[in-house]
């Protein structure tokens, strides 16, 4: 009886084991899931932006210092939570020497149309930039227009004046913009030049990250016009440049927001 037991249980073994097989059979032409996707997914258009001061003219895009910003932060002590400011007075020019003095004006002294933009040709742009030191606003006037300028090594801003002097100017120039292969955004190389505390300008190679706000068509204007935007982000060594300050951080980080429109 035993051994008539042991014969039963080893067919229904090999039954068992038959079906599995010829199930698995079944499914073997059956595709194998596919994986989540995780990349990033970038996708550059075709917009070309050029500057331009005709007022109209849809072609030419005119840059909208009144609505831009340019800020900076950096650590207080080097290890608290951040000091930040903006700067009340920037353009978008290539500075050189000629060109570097002090202006008798409120507005802005130099035509801002050092730039071009190519969504899908990054190679084509390039651009120029310049923000004047002593017009830090951190809201605090008194240390803005006391401590600060010491610490930067410049002078106090002197009303209906623009100060593109050598001591009083930090500017950036692009050397070369490439797309970002982590993301829908590009990679900028450029010379960033300015003097701090030392004796002259001295200049460093530096990279940042730019973004492309895309021209959309601004709603309820009459008649129509278009915006589009330009961010950079980027970080330097003030150490570098002398300034030996205790109560900030070598590392200083620079956001610049920079709005166009085509009316």
């Amino acid at each position: 009886m035993k051994l008539l037991n042991n014969k039963m249980l080893l067919i229904v073994l090999i039954l068992f084991s038959s079906y599995g097989i010829i199930a698995s059979c079944t499914h073997k032409n059956e595709p194998v899931p596919a994986h989540a996707p995780t990349g990033v997914i970038i996708n550059h258009g075709n917009h070309i932006h050029h500057p331009g001061t005709t007022a109209g003219d849809s072609t030419q895009w005119k840059f909208d210092q009144i609505h831009s910003n340019v800020t900076w932060s950096t650590a207080f002590n080097g290890v608290g939570a951040p000091l930040t400011g903006r700067f009340n007075q920037f353009g978008l020019a290539t500075l050189t020497p000629a060109v570097m003095t002090t202006y008798a004006t409120t507005g802005q002294p130099l035509r801002d149309s050092s730039w071009v933009f190519y969504e899908n040709a990054p190679a084509n742009t390039h651009f120029s930039g310049y923000v004047q030191i002593n017009t830090s606003n951190t809201g605090a006037p008194g240390r803005d227009q006391g401590c600060y300028i010491t610490t930067m090594g410049t002078a106090k801003a002197v009303a209906g004046t623009q100060d593109l002097s050598a001591t009083n100017v930090a500017f950036i120039k692009t050397t070369s913009v490439a797309f970002d292969p982590a993301a829908n955004d590009y990679i900028v190389t450029f010379n960033f030049t300015w003097q701090g505390k030392l004796g002259a300008p001295i200049t460093e190679s530096l990279t940042g990250k730019l973004t492309y706000v895309p021209e959309q068509v601004v709603a309820g204007t009459s008649p129509a016009y278009s915006e589009m935007g330009l961010e950079l982000a980027f970080q330097f060594n003030c150490r570098d440049f002398g300034i030996t300050a205790t109560d900030i951080g070598s590392t200083i980080t620079v956001q610049v927001n920079a709005n166009f429109s085509n009316k």
